[in-house]
């Protein structure tokens, strides 16, 4: 029986395997690379007496914070080369306007990991982007409908509505437009998958993937469930 009923169990092993290995890869990085930024040393000195720790316990609670900050980039690659794997999807790679591609859907999409991936002012060079993809009758992509997507939304509220960011520059704010989206990741995945609950099993299955690429213990019951609590407080 497979882990997903809309991916192939060698797919998601495969893209997980890519993460856990990028993961790998950073925490070496930043362990040879631990002072490359400059460390507020009095931030330290209130976090260890503040919070009752040793030198030994902050370094490693810092080394996490650096690892975890470098590692989030992959996780955003993780839902593309997943989603980009599904029947009828393209992953179109890096270096490109967006990220996903479906002529039968007629759908492309940029996904970024989180909500705070692009702010200000960008969001609207992502509109401008989008828009010049789907509206010329010249291009490959016209009346497709772009998506902009943030897996970790801003609030638990699920959304798929246009997409209209502010401009800075003039006070107002990108017209509406029903072939330019916004949408979270858990509304996303089901759009690409028709499972109303993608997301979640993939959340949930991870686990035993990851144990099944590693060969690590398996999670306790009460750490799946405080992993479970996570995924609720991140979507409604």
């Amino acid at each position: 029986m497979p882990y997903l009923n809309w991916i192939s169990d060698a797919d998601l092993i495969n893209h997980t395997q890519n993460l856990l290995l990028a993961a790998q890869q950073a925490k070496v990085k930043k362990q040879r690379e631990f002072h490359k930024n400059v460390i507020d040393p009095f931030l330290a000195i209130f976090e260890m007496s503040g919070y009752a720790i040793n030198s030994v316990d902050w370094r490693t609670g810092e080394l996490s914070r650096q690892v975890g900050k470098a590692v989030q980039n992959n996780i955003g690659i993780f839902h593309q080369n997943m989603l980009g794997s599904i029947t009828n999807w393209n992953n179109l790679g890096s270096g490109q306007i967006v990220d996903l591609s479906s002529p039968t859907n007629q759908i492309i999409a940029e996904v970024k990991n989180k909500h705070n991936t692009v702010t200000g002012s960008k969001k609207v060079d992502v509109y401008d982007q989008l828009e010049g993809l789907v509206m010329p009758n010249t291009s490959i992509y016209n009346g497709y409908t772009a998506y902009f997507v943030n897996i970790i939304p801003k609030k638990r509220a699920r959304y798929n509505k246009e997409f209209t960011p502010p401009d800075n520059t003039t006070g107002t704010n990108r017209a509406a437009n029903i072939l330019i989206k916004e949408i979270d990741g858990a509304s996303f995945y089901t759009l690409v998958t028709g499972d109303p609950s993608a997301l979640k099993d993939l959340y949930l299955v991870l686990p035993s993937v990851i144990h099944h690429i590693l060969g690590t213990t398996q999670l306790s019951n009460t750490d799946k469930f405080a992993l479970y609590r996570l995924f609720s407080k991140a979507y409604s």
